[in-house]
């Protein structure tokens, strides 16, 4: 037989953070959406490990007045945040008055649908 396979140790691996920002500012202006109440549903809802509410080490939550601020350790999905916005956002019967938009790299921000636009149909 050859040499045995080299297997790789598991030393201290550094481990990079990405940090994303959720931007509730247009609904919480008319006090449409409770950021506090968006923030525990993240919390309770975000799976580490396949574990829903275990957020441990890995994933970090913190809030501004009208932002909710997200530092995971990789691998986290930004996609992941913006399924849990959308969920959260039709439990709260809010599906067919705001969207999702990504305003940046790291950023999504929650909009109002245009609807004065659509006048133009018949």
């Amino acid at each position: 037989m050859g040499p045995a396979p080299k297997v790789a140790k598991k030393g201290a691996k550094k481990s990079s953070v990405a940090k994303f920002v959720i931007d509730c500012s247009a609904p919480v202006s008319d006090s449409v959406l409770d950021v506090a109440n968006f923030e525990k549903f993240l919390h309770d809802k975000i799976k580490v490990n396949g574990k829903a509410g275990n957020l441990g080490s890995k994933v970090t939550l913190s809030r501004d007045k009208t932002r909710i601020n997200v530092a995971a350790e990789l691998p986290f999905s930004k996609r992941y945040l913006k399924y849990l916005t959308k969920k959260y956002l039709k439990k709260q019967q809010l599906r067919d008055y705001l969207h999702v938009i990504a305003s940046n790299s790291g950023t999504y921000e929650l909009r109002y649908f245009n609807i004065a636009g659509n006048t133009e149909e018949a």
